[in-house]
């Protein structure tokens, strides 16, 4: 089969792998119909995630078709329509039964990072029942693919640990994929303000298309100042931090207001400075979290009903094949005018 494989820093290329196998009598392996790249890809590529070793095959999002199972698994069989949950989770396990399937003593993240993933024409999924999720004749299979991983995430990383609330004012530092995610999603608790934060205009054009009420572009270094005179120099309740830089984690420690929360999803490659001297005594709370993907079949509920819609998040399709490209496409997204790209494996 073809896969997109990692060789190092800024070394990738769509090349021959062998078709994956079932190792343990739990795993599926799945014909992927559509994958997508995702940001965490990118920090890999830049190097910010060392254990990624060379010959890894990327991606840990997608839909397809069961293709084999194990003798273990009960829930699927050969195939079956589903998507490909990001985490991998025993359901057995300490963490699993608390429901933190991202620390699974056997699984959490590992598809793309520590074993093969879904940019590939075939990927073995380890402990199949607990990692794949059914899809109903006649679901839109692009819409499926942002529940692998943005939609959780942004929800669980951001929007949960942020407790938001109605009536709040919240802010989104980080207009990608992960973010707008947060910013759709945020929308269930219906806070009064939403101020999302990006240095991309288009970005922060398409977030107030998707329910922003006000827009910061922070190019000029200028974030905190007009985010403070939005709020009245009162800073805002929740700040979610959707990008994984220091800059912009700053950004959040400098506008929130006392006794509120800051949730960070972004991945942080780098060493980031917590300024205690000026938080303190302001009674903040922060968060920090890996998807566990324990809220997948409710938000699959709300896309199923057109709650949600995610597919708005879709800006460009490739031919599965055509990986390389795409990865040139949304690593300059500013450029392109990129937000998720969908891979079809034909």
């Amino acid at each position: 089969m073809k896969a997109l494989i990692y060789h190092g820093i800024d070394k990738k290329d769509w090349e021959e792998k062998p078709k994956p196998t079932i190792n343990k009598t739990t795993d599926a392996v799945v014909k992927i119909l559509k994958t997508t790249i995702c940001g965490t890809d990118l920090h890999i590529m830049k190097g910010d995630m060392p254990a990624v070793t060379d010959g890894r095959i990327l991606g840990h999002e997608g839909v397809g078709i069961v293709e084999e199972v194990g003798s273990s698994v009960s829930n699927f069989k050969k195939g079956d329509h589903v998507i490909i949950s990001c985490v991998t989770s025993c359901g057995k396990c300490e963490y699993c039964k608390k429901g933190m399937y991202s620390h699974c003593e056997d699984g959490g993240w590992i598809l793309g990072y520590m074993i093969d993933g879904t940019q590939a024409e075939y990927v073995r999924i380890p402990h199949a029942d607990n990692s794949l999720y059914h899809i109903p004749a006649g679901s839109d299979e692009e819409a499926l693919v942002m529940l692998s991983d943005i939609l959780p995430t942004g929800f669980e990383c951001g929007v949960l640990n942020g407790q938001v609330k109605p009536g709040d004012t919240i802010a989104i530092i980080g207009a990608g994929p992960v973010g707008l995610a947060a910013l759709l999603t945020s929308q269930f608790y219906t806070p009064a303000e939403i101020i999302m934060i990006d240095m991309d205009d288009n970005r922060l054009a398409v977030a107030k298309k998707f329910g922003a009420t006000q827009t910061v572009n922070s190019s000029d270094g200028k974030a905190v100042e007009k985010v403070m005179k939005l709020t009245h120099n009162r800073g805002v309740d929740v700040a979610i931090e959707a990008v994984g830089m220091e800059a912009t984690f700053e950004i959040c420690s400098d506008i929130i207001t006392a006794g509120g929360h800051i949730a960070n999803i972004g991945v942080h490659g780098k060493s980031v400075a917590l300024h205690m001297e000026t938080l303190w005594s302001k009674n903040i709370t922060i968060t920090t979290r890996l998807v566990d993907t324990v809220t997948t079949p409710m938000l699959f509920k709300t896309v199923q009903s057109n709650k949600l819609q995610p597919k708005q998040l879709i800006t460009h399709h490739f031919k599965l094949s055509q990986i390389i490209e795409a990865y040139d496409t949304f690593g300059h997204a500013a450029k392109e005018k990129a937000l998720k790209v969908i891979l079809t494996n034909e």
